[in-house]
């Protein structure tokens, strides 16, 4: 018997009901005008083309399904109706035996879908309203909301703005019953990134959260102060076009329950229409969820010191109603929605400050020396030259067969040069950019690192040449460097000076034996290098390295450590959420497990070796901060899914659940390594295997965050330590205030600018500026010292051992 093509199961596994009409006959059946029966019970009656249904026909399932419509060579097409047993109904569109086009479903529990259906999944626009009378109109994707939307709560909440995967994600607007407002980035279902929180009462803040909380710097203005424009408050905290804000991974609020399968084209005839399959893919957000998620409520709670000197709950809107001066604005940190630094500002003086900022910025900007190289050449053109070279090179060497490096893969003629026409050749693709001219160096010696680093080639390529594209991020440094962030946090992209070409190709053959020998090293990797030329012979090179940040943790603050003090400490009015900082603007120290210290200065001795070998100075620790919030606040945090099975565990250490600590009093808490229970994926900036720590008896050791998840600790990477706080001895900014001295912190850090030589021009700008500023201040000094003093300041002043 040859049967009807089905509708495939897309609900959960609870609603199995199915029904799956034969369309088609070849079989022995009791045959009247118009109508034929099936040994099974099931039953038709209608138009028929030879033998197959063809034009209007009934189609009446044994279990009491029915489907009425239109019919095409055995199987249905056009419109019709489909009842179930259940209740459920579909009226529209259908093609090859599927939902398909526009059309209404009406499920068993009373939800309504009105919209535009692809082989059985919505998909395309449509509203759908739920069984609890919420409300979703917008774009789905397989099955899911997807793209731009409305959700409506039965609440009266509304959510207006970018959705994927079912979740809240991207732009958006939510609007709480009770007046408040957050318009801002949200990222799998949470509140993260850049936003502005309004208060029914008037009182807004402008910040940062994570997962829902905030976290970072932000401002809050009371009721009645003079609302800057969204620009000024964009560049007092440092938020510009040339920033990129980091979204981490964040734990999802979901939406469903089960991953909705993709129907398959190869099923049988005789295989039924689910009722269930149609259901699946609902996106409906109970309130018990969207309160988990901080979508029921305003989330406004923040904790101030009072007069007495602890610590109270309070909300942005109490202290909205008691602010009588309109001129003051608050400038606060907070940390996973704890606030740890408040400093009172007044409006006037934030506004020129802002202004003053975006003064420098555009001086800053016309300074810049690689800007002045594109002149009248759009930085999109670049970044697309530079992926088209990429897709390119990786393509053409990828399929070679895997062999060991040899000396000529290190030389003068180990290159790929190719021409980019835009209207394309025979090798290479039309494109929209300009024509250029592409060259790779070393790509066997790239391959290699890539593949030591355990990077996959489609991965890498996929990273940099996505659709997505490239985000260009100002320079944190006096280069005038342009830099380029992939898609996915992924990859830095740098473009070099010449110098700094000739030296790293220089230094490639020790560079590559480097790490192969030592899978810990902090060094930065290098996954490519290569150069474009423009027309009018103008040559750009870029370097293809690892972002030492990619994480799901915020990072809070960042440092470029050299151990000079000439030179090195920012300007107090320059400084914003995303500055990098100096070695004087350091005002914390680390205390780290003495296995883990050990390891660590075991390797920076390694590398500053490798580097002293090479000549090369000017380089620095680039270290990334995400602190978790204080101890003595953390009951204020309530934990996540807390269930009947889980209770206080003894000692303080948090909530327990069978006897495992599952929400930590602490910052964090380390435990014993288990390669199944953490992601062992390769990463651009993840070295070799886990860490052993000594307060854990000499095992290798994962990190519990709470809110985030379990992670492998290795060398530069998710570190965990103590930050002790150093207050100034001359602390003159009353209105500041730091409200805690001890911080549980997680590091990342990795050395980096490591392609300065010490040459002749190095060597005379040692002697006048020794003269001028004293030989030890100063960055420029010989190699060995430059090493020496690197190594005693990162071990004296930055991890120091703990008393």
């Amino acid at each position: 018997m040859t049967r009807l093509k089905t509708l495939f199961d897309e609900e959960s596994k609870e609603n199995d009901e199915q029904l799956g009409p034969s369309s088609c006959i070849n079989v022995e059946c009791v045959e009247r005008l118009n109508e034929k029966a099936f040994p099974n019970g099931d039953l038709y009656v209608g138009d028929f083309k030879e033998i197959l249904p063809y034009g209007k026909g009934k189609y009446t399932w044994s279990d009491g399904t029915v489907y009425d419509g239109d019919w095409e060579a055995g199987k249905m097409a056009g419109k019709g109706l489909l009842i179930w047993p259940s209740g459920a109904k579909y009226n529209g569109d259908v093609s090859g035996g599927y939902l398909h086009g526009f059309g209404a479903f009406t499920a068993a529990d009373g939800s309504i879908y009105e919209g535009h259906w692809r082989m059985n999944i919505r998909h395309g626009y449509g509203k759908k309203k739920y069984s609890n009378s919420d409300i979703y109109e917008g774009e789905w994707k397989e099955g899911e909301h997807e793209g731009k939307g409305i959700y409506f709560w039965n609440n009266g909440n509304k959510y207006t703005g970018n959705w994927k995967r079912g979740k809240m994600h991207g732009r958006g607007v939510m609007e709480w019953i009770n007046g408040d407002h957050y318009n801002g980035c949200w990222f799998n279902g949470f509140r993260h990134g850049n936003g502005i929180y309004q208060c029914a009462d008037g009182g807004y803040y402008f910040g940062t959260w994570t997962r829902g909380l905030k976290d970072g710097k932000g401002l809050f203005y009371p009721v009645g102060s003079k609302r800057p424009s969204l620009k000024k408050c964009c560049t007092s905290l440092g938020y510009d076009n040339d920033h990129k804000t980091t979204l981490p991974q964040c734990s999802s609020l979901h939406l469903e329950e089960h991953i909705v399968k993709k129907p398959s084209i190869k099923r049988s005839l005789s295989e039924k229409i689910s009722v269930s399959g149609v259901l699946k893919g609902s996106g409906r957000m109970s309130s018990k969820t969207a309160e988990s998620s901080g979508l029921s409520d305003s989330g406004r709670e923040f904790v101030h010191r009072n007069s007495s000197g602890t610590f109270s709950f309070d909300s942005d809107a109490g202290q909205s109603e008691l602010q009588e001066n309109t001129a003051v604005v608050y400038e606060r940190e907070y940390m996973q929605g704890v606030m740890i630094k408040e400093r009172i500002r007044d409006y006037n003086e934030l506004s020129k400050k802002s202004e003053k900022k975006t003064k420098f910025h555009a001086k800053e900007t016309q300074k810049s020396s690689c800007v002045g190289i594109f002149k009248g050449h759009n930085s999109y053109h670049l970044m697309l030259n530079l992926q088209l070279g990429i897709r390119y090179t990786v393509g053409k060497i990828t399929p070679v067969p895997k062999r060991e490096v040899r000396a000529a893969d290190f030389g003068d003629r180990a290159r790929i040069t190719m021409f980019f026409p835009k209207k394309g050749s025979q090798f290479t693709p039309p494109h929209k950019s300009i024509d250029f001219y592409w060259k790779d160096y070393c790509p066997m010696v790239f391959r290699h690192l890539r593949e030591l680093f355990k990077l996959d080639a489609a991965e890498y390529m996929m990273s940099i040449c996505g659709d997505d594209g490239l985000t260009e991020i100002s320079s944190p440094g006096k280069s005038g460097s342009l830099f380029y962030l992939s898609h996915d946090d992924k990859f830095v992209i740098k473009t070099l000076k010449k110098s700094e070409l000739k030296v790293l190709l220089k230094m490639l053959p020790k560079y590559h034996n480097h790490v192969k020998e030592h899978e810990n090293t902090l060094i930065t990797k290098f996954f490519g290098l290569h150069r474009i030329t423009l027309p009018g012979r103008r040559k750009v090179r870029f370097v293809v390295m690892g972002n030492m940040f990619c994480t799901e943790l915020r990072i809070h603050r960042r440092y470029d450590l050299k151990g000079s003090t000439h030179g090195r400490i920012t300007d107090k009015d320059k400084i914003h959420e995303n500055t990098t900082l100096k070695d004087l603007d350091l005002s914390y120290e680390f205390h780290m497990d003495k296995l883990l210290r050990e390891f660590l200065f075991d390797q920076i001795a390694d590398d500053c070796a490798f580097l002293k070998s090479q000549q090369i100075i000017d380089y620095s620790l680039l270290l990334g901060l995400h602190f978790r919030a204080p101890e003595p606040l953390a009951g204020l945090v309530e934990p996540p899914n807390i269930s009947p099975n889980m209770q206080s565990s003894p000692a303080g250490q948090g909530l327990m659940a069978d006897g495992e600590v599952l929400f930590p009093s602490k910052g964090f808490v380390l435990l014993a390594h288990e390669p199944s229970s953490v992601n062992t994926d390769p990463g651009p900036h993840i070295r070799g295997r886990a860490l052993r720590a000594f307060s854990l008896g000499n095992q290798e050791v994962d990190i519990l965050v709470p809110g985030t998840g379990r992670l492998r600790v290795q060398l530069g990477v998710n570190m965990p330590a103590q930050a002790n706080h150093k207050f100034p001895q001359d602390e003159s900014d009353s209105a500041e205030v730091e409200l805690f001295e001890l911080y549980d912190v997680i590091l990342y850090m990795g050395i980096i600018d490591i392609l300065q030589e010490y040459n002749a021009k190095k060597k005379a700008e040692h002697a006048y500026k020794s003269v001028k500023f004293g030989p030890t201040t100063i960055s420029v000094v010989e190699p060995e010292l430059y090493a020496n003093r690197f190594t005693n300041f990162l071990r004296q002043k930055v991890f120091p051992e703990q008393p």
